[in-house]
C-alpha cells in the first residue's frame, strides 16, 4: 500500500521524505508483532510427517459438471440450458389424487395445443374442394402427409385423381344426342331438343290409365277439402238462482253496496303491488285463452277457454261463476265485449265468430269467412257497436256488420296472419299487427295502411296493449321484451322503454297498465307475473301464479291494488 501510495510521485520535498522515515521506522517496529502470523518455513515443518491428510481431492471448478433443474411451471430461464436439462423427467413426489386427465400437460383450459402453419391459399383450397367434392387431402399432423391420402368421399377422390376446385377434373362422358340444327329442314329440325342415345319417349295414358289418374286426383281433393262442418247446437247454463234481484235487475247491473264507486271514470289516486292470492275461479277442464273486464264497471269476468266454452264469473261477493256459454266445436282464441256489456263475440279456431247475448245465453248471430279468426274487436264509439272487426289467419282484417251480417270492408295488406287490432287517436284509427313482424296502421273505413312500421330487429308482436291516457302501445315482443310505441301522430318506437325479465318467447302473453299508470304487468311462459315500474322500467316484483302459462294479466280499473291472471293450468287467481 505503501507502495501504491508513493508510486508516480514527483515531489522529493523534506516532509515527504521524513513522513516516509516514519513509516519506515513503524514498519520494523510492528515487524517483531506480526512474526506469528508468518508461514511456517517448511524445514522445520512437522505436517509432511503425519500419516493422514485433513483435506480431500476436491475437483476444480471449471472442470464441474453440475446438473440443474428448471422449474416446470417457470415462463422464462435466464441461461441457456442443454437438452437433457429442458426434458428431464419431473422430481419430487407426485399428487396422487390427480386423474389421468389432470396430469397431462396443457397450455388451453381445454387441453394441448401444437402450434401449426398451413398456407392460406392451401387451406381454402382443400375447403372449398371438400365443400365441392366432398373430399380433401389428409390433413395427417403426426405423420408426414404423402399428398395420396385423402379424407371424405375416398372414392370420388380416386375418380378424380384427387383434384381440387382450382384445377380441372377429368371431363365427364356426355350422353351422345341426336342434333340437326339446319333451319331449313323444317320436319327434321331438333335444335336443342334432341332425344338422347337409348332414351325411352314416355307415352300418352290412355284411357284405362286416364281413369286411374283421374280417381287418384279426386282421392287427393277430397282429402284436402276443408269440411264444411255445421254449426254445433248452442247452449247456455245459468249456475246462479238469483238472476234477477228484486228490483228485476240482472246480473249485468253493477252492485252498490261495495264501498267502491264502479261507475267512476275517475282511476285511483296511487296504486300498489299486490301481495296476496285472495281468491282462485275453477271450472274450465282445459287452459285459458283470454279474459275480460265487464265495460267499465268491472264486476264481472269472461273468460274463453280451449275446452270450448265461455264462462262468466263473479268479481266480488261470493265470486261465483254465474253461466257457462257453449257451441264452438274448437278452442276459444279470442273474446270481445261491445260498450254497454249486453252483447260479447267470440272467436274460435272452428273459423266461426258468434254474437252471444250476455243476459239470455242466446246466440244473436254468427259470421264465418272460411278463415280462422285471431282477434276480434268492437268499434268502441257508441255508434258504430253494430261495426266489428276480425284479423285473420289468411292476412286480412275484415269488417262485419251485425245488422245484416254482411263484410263491409277488408283491409288486405299484411303478408301474414293478423294477431293484434287496437283502435287509437280517439277512434279514427287503429294499429294491427302481424306474424309478418310489422305493424300497420290505418284510417277507419280505407283499405289502405296509411303507415307501415318494420325493422329488421323486430320481432312478431302478438299482444298489444293501449295505455289509460291514450298516448302509449305496450307490445309483448317475442324477443323476450315489451316495447313501447308512441299512439299519436309518428307511431315511433320509444326506444328508451323496454321492459324486459320475462320469458314470453312463443307465446301471446296479454300485458295491462295499473289505472294511474305507474305500472305495467305482464305474464310469462313460465307461469310467473312480473310487474314493472314504468317510469323507471325497473322490475319491481315477480311471483309464481301459475303451472304452466301465465297467458294473461288483468288490473282492475277500480281497485288499486288488484290483479287478475289466467293460466293454461286452467285457473283464473284473484291478487291483493
Amino acid at each position: 500500500m505503501l507502495c501504491l501510495k508513493n508510486y508516480g510521485s514527483s515531489s522529493e520535498s523534506d516532509s515527504e521524505t521524513e513522513e516516509h522515515a516514519k513509516v519506515a521506522d513503524s514498519a520494523s517496529a510492528s515487524k517483531d508483532e506480526m512474526a506469528h502470523l508468518k508461514p511456517v518455513d517448511p524445514a522445520q515443518s512437522i505436517a509432511k510427517t503425519l500419516a493422514v491428510c485433513a483435506a480431500p481431492e476436491v475437483v476444480p471448478m471449471n472442470a464441474c459438471d453440475v446438473q440443474r433443474t428448471i422449474d416446470p411451471t417457470v415462463k422464462e430461464v435466464t441461461y441457456n440450458p442443454k437438452y437433457e436439462e429442458l426434458y428431464a423427467p419431473i422430481q419430487g413426489p407426485e399428487n396422487p389424487n390427480l386423474t389421468q386427465q389432470m396430469r397431462a400437460p396443457r397450455n388451453t383450459l381445454s387441453g394441448y395445443v401444437e402450434k401449426a402453419h398451413i398456407n392460406a391459399f392451401e387451406f381454402e383450397n382443400q375447403r372449398r374442394t371438400f365443400h365441392t367434392y366432398g373430399y380433401a387431402l389428409d390433413p395427417t399432423v403426426d405423420e408426414v402427409a404423402d399428398g395420396q391420402s385423402f379424407v371424405g368421399d375416398l372414392q370420388s377422390a380416386y375418380d378424380d385423381d384427387g383434384k381440387t376446385v382450382f384445377e380441372s377434373a377429368k371431363q365427364k362422358r356426355k350422353r351422345k344426342q341426336d342434333k340437326n340444327d339446319n333451319p331449313e329442314d323444317i320436319e327434321g329440325f331438333v335444335g336443342p331438343w334432341g332425344k338422347y342415345e337409348n332414351e325411352q319417349p314416355v307415352a300418352r295414358p290412355n284411357e284405362q290409365e286416364k281413369a286411374e289418374l283421374e280417381e287418384i286426383l279426386a282421392k287427393r281433393h277430397r282429402r284436402n277439402r276443408i269440411v264444411e262442418d255445421k254449426p254445433l247446437e248452442e247452449k247456455s247454463v245459468l249456475h246462479i238462482k238469483d238472476a234477477y234481484d228484486y228490483q228485476g235487475r240482472s246480473y249485468l247491473h253493477a252492485p252498490h253496496d261495495l264501498g267502491i264507486n264502479l261507475r267512476s271514470n275517475s282511476a285511483p289516486n296511487k296504486c300498489f303491488l299486490p301481495k296476496a292470492h285472495i281468491h282462485t275461479w275453477t271450472g274450465h277442464t282445459k287452459g285459458i285463452s283470454s279474459i275480460r273486464w265487464f265495460p267499465q264497471t268491472a264486476h264481472l269476468l269472461l273468460s274463453g277457454s280451449m275446452d270450448c266454452r265461455v264462462k262468466l264469473w263473479e268479481v266480488f261477493g261470493e265470486r261465483r261463476c254465474i253461466r257457462t256459454f257453449s257451441g264452438h266445436r274448437q278452442a276459444i282464441k279470442d273474446i270481445a265485449w261491445n260498450n254497454k256489456g249486453t252483447k260479447f263475440l267470440s272467436a274460435s279456431y272452428d273459423r266461426y265468430i258468434k254474437l252471444w247475448d250476455a243476459e239470455t245465453g242466446d246466440v244473436v248471430s254468427r259470421f264465418t269467412a272460411r278463415k280462422m279468426p285471431f282477434c276480434v274487436k268492437f268499434h268502441p264509439d257508441n255508434n258504430k257497436q253494430h261495426l266489428f272487426v276480425a284479423g285473420t289467419s289468411d292476412k286480412k282484417i275484415i269488417c262485419w256488420d251485425t245488422r245484416s251480417g254482411d263484410i263491409v270492408q277488408e283491409y288486405d295488406r299484411h303478408l301474414g296472419a293478423v294477431n293484434t287490432i287496437t283502435f287509437v287517436d280517439e277512434n279514427r284509427r287503429f294499429v294491427t299487427t302481424s306474424d309478418d313482424k310489422s305493424m300497420r296502421i290505418w284510417e277507419w273505413d280505407i283499405p289502405v295502411d296509411m303507415k307501415y312500421i318494420a325493422d329488421p330487429t323486430m320481432h312478431s308482436m302478438p299482444a298489444v296493449t293501449l295505455a289509460p291516457n291514450g298516448k302509449w302501445l305496450a307490445c309483448q315482443s317475442l324477443d323476450n321484451k315489451i316495447v313501447i310505441f308512441s299512439a299519436l301522430n309518428r307511431f315511433k318506437m320509444n326506444r328508451k322503454k323496454t321492459f324486459s325479465g320475462h320469458m314470453v318467447s312463443g307465446y301471446a302473453c296479454q300485458l295491462d297498465f295499473s289505472p294511474d299508470m305507474s305500472y305495467l304487468v305482464s305474464g310469462d311462459g313460465d307461469g310467473k307475473c312480473y310487474i314493472w315500474d314504468w317510469k323507471t322500467t325497473k322490475m319491481y316484483k315477480k311471483w309464481q301464479a301459475h303451472e304452466g302459462v301465465c297467458i294473461s294479466t288483468l288490473w282492475h280499473p277500480h281497485e288499486p291494488s288488484k290483479v287478475v291472471t289466467a293460466g293454461w293450468d286452467g285457473l283464473i287467481k284473484y291478487w291483493d
